[in-house]
């Protein structure tokens, strides 16, 4: 908790405007950044918060060209780290979507993450279809089979990561950002 302290008191500092709103997007930022932050240290495949990143953004920012923008930024930079591919815009596209997915909806779900985990994974492997496999059914077939085992992994995270930063905003929320 020292650490939400510790922002809340560096926002105090900015020449932001000390409102709820202010404070919350704020707070919603440095979830963000956490969260990208966890995306760069080892893990399991496809255990990342990469899905729970454009889903929160979506759920929480009021603003909604920050809850397109900011999950993107943040991944554009820490791929800057990780390596860009060629799917890469095919993934932003899927993020995108999310982001999407997340404005549309009143409040969090497990509805809500598991659509996003699947359009997720649709999206991308429709990009890998395109880019690496046989344009013909079997292509088609053989390209989503083959990633069943990695959506495993891509549910267990989206769903791990994103209990924790709802959970945790939902918490913070309470907590330190109550209106005087």
């Amino acid at each position: 908790m020292k650490l939400i302290e510790l922002l809340l008191f560096l926002l105090k500092t900015t020449p932001m405007s000390n409102t709820y709103l202010s404070k919350r997007q704020f707070v919603i930022l440095a979830f963000l950044l956490i969260a990208v932050l966890l995306r760069l240290i080892p893990h399991l495949p496809n255990f990342t918060p990469v899905t729970a990143i454009a889903l929160f953004g979506g759920l929480y920012f009021t603003n909604k060209s920050l809850a397109y923008l900011a999950p993107l930024f943040i991944m554009v930079v820490s791929d800057l780290f990780l390596g860009f591919h060629s799917i890469s815009i095919v993934v932003y596209a899927a993020f995108i979507f999310v982001s999407f997915i997340g404005t549309q909806t009143k409040k969090p779900s497990v509805f809500t993450i598991l659509l996003s985990s699947i359009c997720f994974f649709i999206i991308t492997n429709f990009g890998v279809w395109l880019m690496g496999y046989p344009k013909t059914w079997t292509g088609f077939i053989e390209c989503y089979t083959l990633a069943i085992p990695f959506f495993r992994n891509s549910l267990l995270g989206d769903f791990f990561y994103s209990g924790v930063m709802i959970l945790g905003f939902n918490f913070v929320q309470k907590r330190y950002l109550q209106l005087s």
